[in-house]
């Protein structure tokens, strides 16, 4: 079985409902047919944009930052390139994004193409991720088949911080000097971590036996657990992607120095793992949001167990909208970006109370927020019928890092 990257997730799982009434093809027909028609000038209008802003804004540090002469104005003034360029490598990473959900054009090559280059160049494997991101979308927040942000059950929870599973609730928060270093270790290594290592998935979400090889349930590995035989040559062309930017980096440094690289391509780099791992870690991970066990959950209910928040001008303008309408990127990826506001507001009369949003307030608080709130799942109701629990987030100190996927532990506990 090949990924199937043409049909609707809700056409190749359970579809489901929500509200007892609304099906995806209720939300479909309340959207304006003109939301799911990419526009070659709109799409690449932006990518124009996004590309001349990137190399003017590393042009011009290379040229003038160099010449100021007071030292401490001239680290500011790298700093905040850092900052402000990763913010547009950012938007040139979400375009890619777009490209691999065929949401950019509606030509396949052309997606593949821009895709491919512009992942590439951002250090992002475009046809790995493509893949294991299409069955995060079929899968949302199934316990046992998603992708991302899978999180312990009691259990897992318990025996990873090495504690009586029986007496969890008289655990407290980490101290806030342990929490923030967490999130900073998560943010800062947390995007590259989950490419080599697939950290935070369901291990039952291979479609191979897991790999006791180094890297081998990682996205870099084109015979590992986590693709199929028949896409092994994508995977290869993607690492080849790869190896060309690193090239590319090596060259630069050869000329220019590791510095000079450093501060024109590795800082801004940085800003985009941190703002990747925030922007999905926060799409998934909230005190208001349930995750299922494989016996309740439907696509809808994945889907809908998602929240749309919100960054302002920087979210709408140069983050096109990834933070704002996540919502309804999960029902339909195929509606270009900008299209996703009309089409969100289309929707949410028929959602109702199933629709979950947190625009009120700042976005990066909720890091700390998740961070503390929602550290394990147990079910909301352990009466209630298999097919209709909710599993329900609950707080706690911090479990280890997690080194490999589904491994979290200070020490080996295996008896293996």
């Amino acid at each position: 079985m090949t990924v199937d990257y043409v049909s609707h997730p809700a056409e190749l799982v359970i579809a489901g409902e929500v509200n007892q009434h609304v099906g995806i093809k209720e939300l479909r027909n309340a959207i304006p047919a003109r939301c799911f028609k990419p526009s070659y000038r709109a799409s690449l209008g932006y990518l124009f944009r996004d590309l001349v802003v990137a190399v003017a804004l590393m042009y011009t540090a290379f040229v003038h930052i160099p010449q100021i002469e007071t030292l401490p104005l001239r680290y500011v003034a790298w700093g905040l390139y850092g900052c402000i360029e990763g913010l547009f490598f950012v938007g040139l990473w979400v375009l890619g994004h777009e490209c691999g959900h065929m949401a950019f054009s509606p030509s396949r090559l052309l997606n593949d193409t821009v895709g491919f280059m512009v992942h590439s160049a951002l250090l992002t494997p475009y046809f790995s991720w493509k893949s294991t991101h299409r069955r995060h979308h079929i899968y949302a927040n199934n316990l046992a088949m998603d992708h991302n942000y899978v999180p312990p059950r009691r259990a897992e929870y318990a025996s990873s911080l090495l504690f009586d599973v029986s007496r969890l609730e008289e655990l407290t928060e980490d101290s806030p000097v342990v929490t923030f270093a967490r999130i900073i270790l998560q943010q800062v290594l947390g995007w590259p971590w989950y490419l080599m290592t697939n950290i935070t998935a369901a291990p039952s979400s291979l479609p191979k036996p897991p790999s006791k090889k180094l890297l081998g349930n990682g996205h870099l590995a084109p015979t590992g657990s986590l693709f199929r035989a028949e896409e092994a040559l994508l995977i290869f062309l993607s690492d080849l992607g790869l190896a060309a930017t690193a090239f590319g980096l090596w060259y630069a440094t050869s000329r220019l120095g590791v510095g000079m690289v450093a501060l024109l391509y590795l800082q801004p780099y940085l800003w985009v793992n941190h703002w990747i791992v925030a922007i999905t870690y926060l799409h998934h991970t909230h005190p208001a949001l349930p995750k299922f066990e494989p016996e309740a959950w439907t696509f809808m209910k994945g889907a809908t167990a998602t929240v749309d928040r919100e960054f302002g001008w920087i979210g709408k303008h140069l983050f096109h909208g990834i933070i704002e309408f996540h919502v309804i990127h999960h029902f339909f990826s195929r509606i270009p970006f900008y299209h996703a506001e009309e089409a969100t507001k289309a929707i949410i009369p028929l959602l109702g109370a199933s629709y979950h949003s947190d625009k009120q307030r700042a976005f990066l608080p909720g890091l700390w927020e998740s961070f503390t709130k929602c550290q394990w799942v147990e079910p909301d109701d352990p009466a209630a019928e298999p097919e209709e629990r909710k599993m329900r987030y609950k707080g706690g100190p911090s479990p280890p890092p997690e080194s490999s996927m589904g491994k979290k532990s200070w020490v080996n506990t295996s008896t293996t």
